[in-house]
């Protein structure tokens, strides 16, 4: 009977001492991304909350996912931005601040920016932060055109009613893990683009993966500063 209590009560204290360590990671984690993106932002739009059903189920959504390069011309609606954000680099896990995407030491080296054009709000360049679920306007304007061009002129850029740009800081994951990081930071943004392809696929939507891209000029469409680099180019559109 004392050995039962006793297990009970080291089982408590553990729980308890856990939690304290979650919560100063949470808190570490936020802060961190509010001192790493010091991005001057003109307006900040909180998004919907997104949701965690859905009517299609993840093995439709394999299924039917291709590579979507023509898209009507509706507009994207802020819960459907909403939900993309969420699938790429939300937070799924209030205490620990996990991601929907796995992070090599969740060190979290990627970031995520919308070119928008054709959806209820604004037309701009944003940029997502996930530990409030809100966008950040960078720049106001319609740049698909523009980073259209700096994708070697590919049509569904600027056709899309958004592109998603995701860009990574290497040096995030290299400060722990050296020259290896760069092939974790690469899984990583694979693991993204999947997320985004399953989320579109479900909302009715359809996007393809771009990766041919002039660095610097993407950059430039962007206002980023050198430590960020390009990775994926998503345009987003309603599909056919």
């Amino acid at each position: 009977m004392l050995r039962r209590k006793f297990l009970k009560f080291a089982a408590a204290i553990f729980a308890a001492i856990a939690g304290i360590l979650a919560f100063k990671s949470g808190f570490r984690l936020d802060r961190l991304e509010e001192e790493r993106m010091k991005i001057e932002a003109k307006e900040v739009i909180k998004l919907p909350e997104p949701r965690k059903t859905g009517r299609v189920s993840v093995e439709e959504a394999i299924n039917s996912r291709r590579s979507r390069r023509s898209y009507k011309n509706e507009p994207i609606s802020l819960n459907e931005i909403s939900q993309l954000c969420w699938a790429a680099q939300g937070i799924t896990e209030p205490i620990y601040k996990f991601r929907a995407a796995p992070s090599a030491g969740a060190l979290y080296p990627l970031e995520i920016f919308l070119v928008v054009g054709n959806s209820e709000i604004e037309a701009g360049i944003y940029h997502y932060s996930p530990s409030t679920h809100s966008l950040r306007l960078v720049k106001e304007g319609d740049y698909r055109e523009d980073l259209c061009e700096a994708s070697l002129g590919q049509s569904a850029v600027e056709e899309g009613a958004l592109s998603i740009v995701i860009t990574a800081i290497y040096e995030r994951t290299m400060k722990k893990y050296g020259e290896r990081g760069i092939r974790y930071v690469h899984l990583e943004a694979g693991h993204v683009a999947q997320n985004v392809y399953l989320q579109a696929e479900a909302l009715g939507l359809g996007t393809v993966s771009i990766g041919a891209f002039y660095d610097d000029k993407v950059r430039d469409v962007l206002s980023l500063p050198e430590e960020h680099v390009p990775l994926y180019v998503m345009p987003v559109g309603r599909r056919y």
